[in-house]
């Protein structure tokens, strides 16, 4: 299941190496690894990328994902299309979330959304300081652990889904069995039986 979703979505790996900003990386886009969809080269991508998107601006977000990606066997386009969370239309709020996250973390007074959008500029950035940097930092270092365990995570939970459907395709009604599955099993069960009628709640 993770690998078909996952495919649903996932960029067109020819635009990812049109992507200029990555030229300099040469044969190695073309690697093997940096295209497979497994459990690891997923969750370390979603680590990577979810760190790269509170680094500098596009285009060295992708920069720093492709090279993440290379050094620890990542998915390629994974890593690089996350960092796509932060765009021109959403860099303003969650720059703003790193600001705040960092000013607490140093019991700072904060501007308001208001004021802090107004004078927000990649100059201002360098003078606004501890505050942003830090937030920044506490937020790609939570980003990547959320992403990489909150994958792994899934993906077994996925498999483990796929394996019990499997068990029940062909199995008989065994109402000894059924009484010692969950309800959530036995759902399953009559969905695989009756799958154009599914149990009510």
């Amino acid at each position: 299941m993770p690998k078909k979703f996952l495919k649903r979505y996932l960029p067109d790996p020819a635009k990812i190496k049109e992507i200029k900003a990555l030229d300099f990386l040469g044969d190695r886009l073309h690697s093997p690894n940096l295209w497979h969809l497994n459990r690891r080269s997923v969750s370390r991508a979603f680590a990577i990328g979810f760190w790269a998107m509170y680094t500098p601006p596009l285009p060295w977000q992708q920069v720093i994902a492709a090279i993440g990606a290379i050094y620890f066997n990542a998915n390629l386009p994974i890593a690089v299309a996350l960092v796509w969370i932060t765009n021109p239309l959403t860099w303003l709020p969650l720059y703003y979330v790193a600001y705040e996250v960092g000013a607490l973390a140093l019991g700072s007074p904060t501007f308001s959304f208001d004021q802090f959008s107004g004078l927000f500029s990649i100059e201002k950035a360098m003078e606004l300081g501890t505050p942003l940097l830090l937030g920044c930092f506490i937020l790609m270092n939570l980003g990547a652990v959320l992403g990489y365990f909150g994958i792994q995570w899934f993906w077994r939970r996925s498999v483990r889904h796929a394996q019990e459907l499997r068990k029940f395709r062909n199995a008989p009604f065994d109402s000894a069995v059924m009484a010692r599955e969950s309800y959530s099993n036995y759902k399953k069960f009559l969905e695989h039986r009756h799958p154009h009628h599914p149990p009510e709640e």
